[in-house]
C-alpha cells in the first residue's frame, strides 16, 4: 500500500519533532521531510510534491499563507493542513482562500490531527469547529492594496496628510481620499482606530 507523504513545516524544532513521531504512529503516513520556515517549506514542497504540507501560520522569512499561496500556485495537487494558535485568524482565511484544504489549532489533540492529515489527503477539506468560531468571531479584514498599506504605514507613523502627500508626491486630496478608503475597508471610524487595528492585526508586516 503506498503511504501518504507528509512534509512539516513549522519553525519549532520540538513542534516538528513532535509532529513527526506522532504522525509515523500511523502505518498509512510517511513523513518525507522537515521545514523550518515558510521559504524552505516552499523548496521542499516544490522538489519533493508530497502528498499533504502540515504548515505552521507564523514562521519566519516566509509566513504559512505566503506559503500556502506559492505551493499551490505550482503544484495545486499538494493539499495543506494549517496549524495555529489564537491569534492568526486573518492569516488562516487568506490561507484557505489560496486554497489550503484544512484549519486546525495547533492545541489539538494528536488523534484529531491524525484524522485531518488522513481526511485531507483523502479529498476532503477539514476546518476544526474551534477555527470556524473563532473565524467567526472576529472576522479577517480585507487586503490592502501596496499604496493603502504604504499610507497606513505613514499614518502609523504619525504623520498628517500633508507629509505623507510630500513623501509619496501626490496632493493632498488624494491623500484624503485614500485615507477614507482605508478607514471604509477596515470598518473604523478614525486614524487612531485604524492605527489600533493596524497593530492588533499586523497588518503592515514585513
Amino acid at each position: 500500500m503506498r503511504k501518504t507523504r507528509v512534509l512539516i513545516a513549522d519553525d519549532h524544532e520540538i513542534m516538528r519533532m513532535g509532529l513527526a513521531t506522532m504522525l509515523e504512529t500511523d502505518p498509512a503516513l510517511k513523513v518525507v521531510a522537515e521545514a523550518a520556515d515558510g521559504a524552505d517549506a516552499v523548496e521542499k514542497a516544490l522538489r519533493l510534491r508530497p502528498d499533504v504540507v502540515v504548515m505552521d501560520l507564523v514562521m519566519p522569512q516566509m509566513d504559512g499563507a505566503e506559503a500556502t499561496s506559492k505551493i499551490k500556485e505550482s503544484s495545486p495537487g499538494t493539499k495543506i493542513l494549517l496549524l495555529t494558535t489564537f491569534g492568526a485568524f486573518d492569516d488562516i482565511a487568506h490561507a484557505l482562500a489560496a486554497g489550503a484544504e484544512g484549519a486546525m489549532l495547533k492545541s489539538a489533540a494528536g488523534a484529531d490531527i491524525l484524522m485531518a492529515v488522513k481526511r485531507i489527503a483523502g479529498g476532503e477539506h477539514f476546518v476544526s469547529e474551534e477555527v470556524h468560531k473563532l473565524i467567526a468571531r472576529e472576522p479577517p479584514v480585507p487586503e490592502l492594496t501596496e499604496r493603502q498599506k504604504v499610507i497606513l504605514k505613514s499614518i502609523t507613523e504619525g504623520l498628517t496628510n500633508y507629509a505623507i502627500a510630500a513623501r509619496l508626491g501626490i496632493s493632498e486630496d488624494g491623500v484624503k481620499r485614500h485615507v477614507s478608503a482605508i478607514l471604509l475597508k477596515l470598518g473604523v471610524e478614525s486614524r487612531a482606530e485604524a492605527v489600533a487595528l493596524a497593530f492588533r492585526k499586523h497588518l503592515l508586516k514585513a
